[in-house]
């Protein structure tokens, strides 16, 4: 199967995309096909073996439009096509509309000047009333209106080329209606102007003031210039649409520096290849997809994520392209370029999602399809009707058929959607939330299931140290034998303990003879003593006795955590606790489903204690665990057989068949090939709130939508029959066409400025704050079920990093301190413990080291 994009040109209702997108859809071999209005595009799936792309063309071109390859997208000439695009779709729609009033203005003055005087006393100079007033001036007062409407209807020919030629092919669109309306009346005009003459020339002046006040010229004029105010108005709001996708391509770097047989050269990043290093000075943009070689520094990536804080990188990070380097200079090796860079791929997936047509857009594409004929149908059914039946004049009768003409024009039908689907996306894109198509962005809203993964998703995907509980020492003395014995294995639990210990500057302990044993632990000298760390069995196999321990190990493990014991041969000297913690934010987004009426299901393939664990402390519904990756697809399976509409979140990779068989399947992690391609929505910021904020986004979408689709149609349902006169015989109401043209032409700008209202959505969360969320802390409660305390203290006294490491040993050596961060900036300390420590405690410890607590 093959994927193509392509450039439709000549369309201008949702009637012509209806046209193309049945044409090509009946070409043998299409699978799939969408053309977009707003975007003037058309994406289509199809077999290369049964299909050429120049076959795809002839068809549209046979079906009476214009259709080219898309082509191999340069990012900084695609830019400047979305900005000229729209700045030369305003430029001729302005052009148009301002050459159409100079000619306009006067017509109407000439037609309709004694109205304004009655109306507005305007003063009607006596040249006027000498050369147009009275019946034997009808001539020059009709043939006048007729010279000024004709440059009128040159300058807005396209209405009368595109609308009559698809009305001869049999595919009457929305031209169609406006170039018969206006066409119809000029038509009439040049009519009743024989008929004045006719009148003249046998004195009948009856018959020459009965045509000369329903001319219609200034009909013919104005049904034209108000659709192209219409258009007007909305190719400036339909410009703001692709904002959000130039912003995206703003950030695309445009040269690089890279060294080449030692020398430093800058080059275009077009003429990057996989391999070049390349040398990146603060300030400067990442060029491309790459792992960095040389220097640290901290990358903003805010642009791709949303997250303001900086990412500190070091050699063997990867960076992105189009993230900023903000502080070191750095070398780095590219190794995705191009088209294959992150940035590259969500600006191509942005693109394709704001083209892409929602399934409720073809309601609007299937009524527009038969909707122009009816309407002409109409048309010439209320025509007849009055005059052969109903006995009204010809001028009444044909005034009736050419208002339901103009203002049953649907531009709105076919604007409805794909407005409010493009800003939508749009506004995803910003919060660093990109969503696939607008068909996921739909798919969205009618979830009633979230089944999520637990690593990585709901929790940090790398383990950190929970607990540390001295029994046979110290904690200021366990600390550094643990981070000694550990600082020599690879294995993650071992940096977990590493890692916390570098965090408060503990000096590991010096070991000897290290030796590392599989599957049970290390083990190493420390001055002179044997020292083994590990889990139950190693401690078992040298005889280590851990029946006074066993009951801590036993609700550690309840709690979803792994217990590393340190022992010498004499007996156990400490435990500490290593687990994969949740995610600041995950208890909140589970609660957010929940009050969103969603039910929660995690599916691990981690062991029921550990689940238990999770699903007790967030207070998930329902888990699933000891899934193998295969086997979670025929969950989704089961869910959906119960009528259920599922999402899948996961990290992309080993729940991709879950993600791509889930209704909608959502990739916890950008910039992975798998997760890009298996999932319809991939949050960028790794936050598992952000897939709240896709199921509310997709719900303003859908009510945005669906008010924009009534407003189109009931504007229909009104004013058809209105224009058709069916209310005149009772409340004497009739439609003028001039009336029905500018009612149209407010109608399909207010479906626009409607759907922009989509770029004013807010991310929000039901009943809390994202402020209040990422400022509560989430731990685990300790080994006696008692929840964890977290007190900030405030220490005066202290100036250097030894201060800082003094104040840590300090504050860790007191019972009960399972954690301790102390910042030196801003001269604080945050504590965690498992029970209450007075202030008084507190101040005695911090004086005892030489410092002052602020009370």
């Amino acid at each position: 199967m093959k994927h193509e994009k392509y450039t439709v040109t000549g369309m201008t209702c949702s009637s012509c995309s209806s046209r193309v997108e049945k044409t090509v859809s009946q070409l043998p071999g299409v699978i799939t096909v969408s053309v977009n209005l707003l975007t003037n595009s058309m994406q289509v799936d199809y077999d290369e073996a049964r299909l050429s792309d120049t076959e795809i063309i002839a068809a549209v071109t046979h079906a009476g439009y214009g259709a080219s390859l898309a082509g191999a997208p340069d990012r900084t000439a695609e830019k400047s096509t979305l900005s000229s695009a729209a700045v030369n779709a305003m430029t001729e729609m302005k052009f148009r509309l301002i050459s159409s009033l100079i000619f306009l203005i006067p017509t109407m003055y000439i037609a309709s000047h004694r109205i304004f005087n009655m109306l507005f006393g305007l003063p009607v100079p006596s040249i006027i009333t000498a050369v147009f007033d009275g019946p034997q001036n009808a001539i020059a007062y009709a043939f006048s209106q007729f010279l000024l409407i004709l440059p009128i209807m040159y300058f807005n020919r396209h209405y009368y080329i595109n609308g009559f030629r698809n009305l001869f092919r049999g595919a009457p669109n929305m031209d169609s209606l406006v170039g018969l309306g206006s066409a119809a009346a000029a038509a009439f005009g040049i009519f009743a102007l024989f008929r004045i003459g006719w009148g003249l020339g046998y004195g009948d002046m009856e018959l020459v003031r009965s045509y000369s006040s329903n001319l219609y010229f200034e009909s013919a004029g104005m049904i034209v210039t108000l659709i192209t105010v219409g258009k007007y108005l909305e190719a400036r709001a339909k410009s703001k649409t692709s904002e959000a996708l130039e912003k995206l391509m703003d950030l695309a770097p445009k040269e690089a520096t890279v060294i080449r047989n030692g020398a430093a050269s800058v080059i275009p990043v077009s003429d990057l290849v996989v391999g070049d290093e390349i040398f990146v000075r603060p300030g400067e943009s990442i060029p491309s997809d790459g792992v960095i070689i040389e220097g640290t520094t901290s990358i903003d990536e805010s642009a791709l994520t949303g997250e303001s804080i900086p990412v500190d990188k070091e050699p063997g990070d990867t960076v992105t392209a189009a993230t900023l380097n903000k502080s070191g200079a750095i070398r780095m090796t590219a190794q995705r370029i191009g088209e294959d860079t992150t940035i590259s791929q969500i600006i191509r997936l942005a693109d394709e999602a704001s083209s892409s047509k929602a399934p409720i857009a073809k309601i609007a594409d299937k009524i527009s399809g038969i909707f122009v004929p009816a309407v002409i149908a109409i048309a010439l059914i209320t025509i007849g009707v009055w005059y052969l039946l109903l006995g009204a004049t010809l001028e009444f009768s044909f005034s009736a058929g050419i208002s339901v003409l103009v203002i049953s024009c649907p531009c709105a039908l076919g604007l409805a959607t794909p407005v409010a689907i493009m800003v939508g996306t749009g506004k995803g894109a910003e919060n660093g939330i990109l969503i696939k198509s607008g068909e996921a962005l739909e798919r969205a809203h009618s979830i009633d299931t979230v089944v999520m993964d637990k690593t990585g998703t709901i929790t940090e995907g790398k383990p950190v140290v929970t607990d540390i509980i001295p029994i046979g020492t110290t904690k200021k003395d366990l600390l550094p034998l643990a981070v000694g014995l550990e600082g020599k294995s690879e294995h993650p639990l071992a940096q977990a303990i590493v890692t916390y210990g570098e965090a408060r500057d503990v000096s590991p302990a010096k070991v000897d003879d290290f030796s590392a044993l599989f599957g049970r632990g290390v083990r190493g000298t420390i001055d002179g003593t044997l020292y083994y760390a590990g889990n139950l069995r190693l401690m078992k196999e040298n005889g280590i006795p851990t029946d006074d321990v066993n009951e801590r190990l036993n609700n550690l493990a309840d709690e979803g955590k792994t217990p590393i014991l340190f022992a010498t041969n004499t007996g156990i000297q400490g435990i500490i606790a290593v687990a994969d913690m949740e995610k600041q934010t995950s208890a909140a987004a589970i609660d957010c489903f929940r009050r969103m009426g969603i039910d929660v299901v995690m599916l691990t393939g981690d062991n029921k204690r550990t689940a238990r664990a999770v699903q007790k402390r967030l207070r998930i519904p329902k888990v699933i665990a000891e899934v193998l990756p295969q086997d979670k697809e025929k969950h989704i399976a089961e869910l959906q057989d119960q009528n259920h509409r599922v999402a899948m979140i996961g990290d992309g990779i080993n729940d991709a068949p879950a993600l791509m068989k889930a209704d909608l399947g959502i990739a916890i992690g950008a910039g992975t090939d798998v997760a890009i391609e298996s999932a319809d929505a991939v949050l960028m910021k790794n936050d598992l709130l952000d897939a709240v904020t896709v199921v509310r986004l997709s719900k303003a979408v859908i009510k945005n939508v669906k008010e924009n689709l009534f407003w189109a149609f009931i504007y229909n349902v009104i004013g058809i029959p209105l224009a058709a006169g069916l209310f005149y015989p009772a409340f004497g109401l009739k439609l003028n066409p001039m009336i029905g043209a500018a009612a149209m032409s407010l109608s399909s700008f207010c479906v626009v400025m409607n759907a922009l209202r989509l770029r004013f959505f807010k991310v929000t969360y039901p009943n809390v704050s994202r402020e209040t969320i990422l400022n509560t802390t989430h731990t685990f409660t300790t080994s006696k079920e008692v929840p964890a305390m977290k007190t900030t203290l405030h220490i005066d006294g202290m100036m250097c990093d030894h201060c800082k490491k003094h104040v840590t040993e300090a504050l860790s050596a007191m019972d009960g301190i399972t954690d301790v961060i102390v910042n030196l900036e801003n001269k604080s300390a945050d504590v965690t413990a498992n029970r209450e420590i007075s202030t008084d405690e507190f101040d005695k410890v911090i004086a005892d080291a030489g410092y002052t607590l602020v009370k």
